[in-house]
């Protein structure tokens, strides 16, 4: 980060023009404006980055990170809730959906991509494991207990809980994500911090001024790549009729849309030989998008009286307990490698064929 306190002039332009886009398409304007609002949104996710960089260099690990993953993952819970409103009963599987995308996205997309993008640059790559360790326990918790678990309960019929059960499993959510933040920025922030000092680290952060308007405006950003991205679900939905594959594809393209931002901050950190920092924002985008976006559905589901579909399919299930097993292998022993990355992207890969592809 340099030590300049200006802002490049490209990254204030482009969530203004993201929002103009935005309004157009409000106004009904379609077609060859569909090109105008991709654009934009590309030009939102990299001024995004920018200045989620600049706060994080003002307000250090892990918080810089942290900002960054809750900021994306309530506008993303704030997405979902709006389209389940939007939807009603119809939209049942539709938080189940995202959130197992959003997973498969980071553990293996994310990180596969880190890895192997930092192991090609650099060769082998360290972390601090212990923080790692508590990432990824924290994360196996949340995602059986709320994908897994409803499938074998008893109270219910199908893949979905009770209204006590839901109303539980959110609680017991909610305590293991505000705990893991207690641990991340309180009571254990060494464990997330990296083990070797880099360059980056010494340079002169940026004043308080500029890191406020650089906190504004990712907001205005992060929330121009949401809604841009809804804007464009149209779009995607016909494209992926016109291929013949299944629905659910627009549920992976969607978040991998919304996880744009902090998919391009964690590689740029891996190629800059800060893999802690992209291991940071990968487990705790995951832990972010699982931990608050659950509970926020539950909610919902409970004053609606809608039925919340969550528990996944066999299929799903095989590819998510082999993604945690790898996760656990690869990042095990605190050190990586291009095998480590490549590993994670067939993983990947074989989760994006098979749901084209079932």
């Amino acid at each position: 980060m340099p030590s300049s306190h200006a802002l490049p002039r490209w990254t204030l332009v482009a969530p203004v023009a993201g929002w103009l886009l935005l309004a157009g398409t409000w106004l009904g304007l379609s077609g060859w404006y569909g090109l105008l609002v991709a654009a934009g949104l590309v030009g939102c996710v990299l001024a995004s980055v920018h200045h989620a960089e600049v706060v994080a260099h003002r307000v250090g690990e892990p918080f810089g990170t942290l900002l960054l993953a809750v900021a994306v993952t309530v506008i993303e819970v704030g997405l979902i809730v709006s389209l389940m409103l939007s939807g009603g009963p119809a939209a049942a599987a539709l938080p189940r959906d995202t959130v197992f995308a959003a997973v498969m996205l980071i553990l293996n997309g994310m990180v596969g991509l880190c890895l192997l993008v930092g192991s090609h640059r650099h060769g082998e790559q360290t972390f601090t494991l212990s923080g790692v360790n508590a990432s990824l326990a924290t994360l196996a918790a949340i995602v059986t207990l709320t994908l897994v678990l409803p499938n074998y309960t008893l109270t219910a019929p199908g893949p979905m809980y009770s209204r006590s059960q839901l109303g539980f499993i959110a609680l017991v959510s909610l305590v293991l994500y505000g705990t893991f933040l207690l641990v991340q920025t309180v009571r254990h922030r060494d464990y997330f911090l990296p083990a070797k000092a880099t360059p980056d680290d010494h340079a002169q952060p940026p004043s308080k001024r500029t890191a406020a308007v650089s906190g504004s405006v990712l907001l205005a950003c992060l929330g121009a790549v949401v809604l841009l991205g809804k804007a464009l679900a149209p779009t995607i939905e016909s494209g992926v009729e016109a291929m013949g594959a299944p629905h659910s594809l627009v549920g992976i393209i969607i978040a991998a849309v919304v996880l744009m931002p902090e998919s391009l901050a964690a590689v740029r950190a891996a190629r800059a030989n800060r893999l802690q920092t992209s291991m940071n924002l990968a487990l705790g985008s995951a832990l972010a998008s699982i931990g608050l976006t659950i509970p926020a559905v539950a909610i919902v589901s409970l004053l609606t009286g809608w039925t919340l579909q969550l528990g996944i399919d066999a299929k799903s299930t095989v590819l998510l307990v082999l993604s945690l097993m790898v996760a656990t292998l690869s990042l095990g022993t605190g050190r990586t490698t291009v095998l480590q990355g490549v590993v994670h992207l067939v993983i990947f890969a074989v989760y994006l064929f098979i749901t084209i592809v079932p």
